[in-house]
């Protein structure tokens, strides 16, 4: 046991920042946008370092057709032509088995804000920058070096690691379902989505909308003669944001500390086609966050009555409602029950490496958490390097100190889950 026990402290002691740099800006520089060619790329790359890390590896093309007409796939927005499924795993098979699970997709880097290269993994103050860094290529980098750090210094597993990369989780988590689909379970999960070291135990669900409003066209010299579909869409927004603030009160202990956990944002606007013509429709997408313990369907049932409340109001409204749809990702809430075994062991692992235990708290973003909990039983938690708030954001960085951190939480996790010989 001596023996295990110095690999093992070998193991916490070998792993390097600069290697963790390192392998981070080499993720960071495949601009893997959900949908893209790239998101495929960057599937095969990992598969690479996993095979090199000394992990068993299984690639394979998911059948798009076949698993998005299975009647539970959980929605997709990006169009794709491909999709990639990428599984690593080493150990024995004498002991539990552990999921890793993390997502290669990032979202597009945005327009305006930046003042790093999205795409080159800068460093800067003990930070590195770049579109993913934070969600969540730098918690796959800590999953891989955690995996690679065992093997190096000699450890040997009863139990087994399972390290999934996955694509589409942004837009609904097409790999997660798949990898799934494909039979791959654990008996505890950790996907290591931004927490700040934090164990999150429960994450909000996010469904994706669409309302279509209509309005009538004229020449904008005789505006009053129409009916200008922007300016109804602004009675509409009115009551969503009256919607918004009353599905954030009283709120679940584990929320409380979010300013708004289930936040109802529009993200995008598109209306009439000529500019000096007053526009006769206008399309809204956005997300709807949906509480914990809430349905999917009493949560659209909500946003759809507050929209038929606000058209009522109206004349033009009343007799030309609004439509509501619902497309692309659909992320039920997801959640373990507080005194689960994985919270239990994690928090050991983080307590016995660095002396605390961590705070536990639920997460305002959807997840691949309800995925593997709902409909794989695999118990999942979710604990990772950065803070949520830089995700989706200009400037996107994750600090290096806290990927040091999660790598050494989850060698000890793995090897005391795991058990060694």
């Amino acid at each position: 046991m001596d023996g295990v026990n110095g690999q093992v402290g070998e193991a916490l002691h070998g792993v390097r920042e600069a290697d963790l740099v390192a392998g981070l800006q080499e993720l960071l520089k495949i601009p893997s946008v959900t949908g893209t060619a790239a998101e495929s790329e960057a599937q095969h790359r990992v598969e690479g370092l996993l095979r090199t890390a000394g992990m068993d590896t299984d690639l394979w093309r998911i059948d798009l057709a076949a698993i998005t007409a299975d009647p539970q796939f959980p929605g997709m927005e990006a169009p794709r032509d491909e999709a990639w499924g990428l599984t690593g795993a080493w150990g024995g098979d004498s002991g539990p088995t552990i999921v890793l699970n993390g997502h290669i997709d990032v979202v597009p880097p945005g327009q305006v804000g930046w003042t790093v290269d999205p795409w080159a993994g800068q460093v800067r103050a003990g930070r590195v920058y770049g579109r993913g860094a934070c969600d969540m290529k730098a918690g796959l980098v800590c999953q891989l070096a955690a995996v690679r750090a065992l093997r190096e210094a000699g450890v040997r597993l009863r139990g087994r690691v399972l390290l999934e990369s996955v694509a589409g989780e942004e837009d609904g988590g097409l790999g997660t379902f798949a990898t799934l689909r494909r039979g791959y379970r654990g008996d505890l999960a950790v996907i290591c989505e931004p927490t700040g070291g934090r164990i999150v135990t429960a994450s909000a669900g996010a469904l994706t909308f669409r309302l279509v409003v209509a309005g009538r066209s004229v020449h904008a010299s005789t505006r009053l003669d129409g009916v200008d579909a922007f300016e109804k869409y602004l009675i509409v927004h009115a009551a969503l944001r009256r919607l918004e603030e009353r599905r954030n009160r009283d709120l679940h202990p584990l929320m409380a500390g979010y300013r708004l956990p289930y936040a109802l944002s529009v993200g995008m606007l598109s209306a009439g086609d000529w500019a000096s013509t007053v526009p006769d429709r206008l399309v809204a997408e956005g997300r709807l966050g949906v509480a914990l313990g809430e349905s999917v369907t009493d949560a659209r049932a909500d946003l759809a009555a507050a929209v038929a409340e606000a058209c009522a109001t109206d004349p033009w409204l009343a007799e030309h409602p609004v439509e509501v749809e619902w497309w692309g990702g659909q992320f039920a809430p997801g959640a373990v029950p507080e005194a689960a075994a994985v919270t239990r062991h994690l928090s050991d692992a983080h307590a016995s490496v660095h002396g605390a235990r961590p705070a536990v708290h639920g997460a305002p973003y959807g997840s691949d958490q309800r995925l593997l909990t709902g409909l794989g039983g695999v118990p999942a938690v979710i604990y990772g390097p950065g803070d949520v708030r830089a995700a989706h954001a200009p400037d996107e960085s994750v600090p290096v100190t806290e990927m040091l951190q999660v790598t050494r939480t989850l060698i000890q996790l793995i090897a005391a889950t795991c058990g060694t010989r």
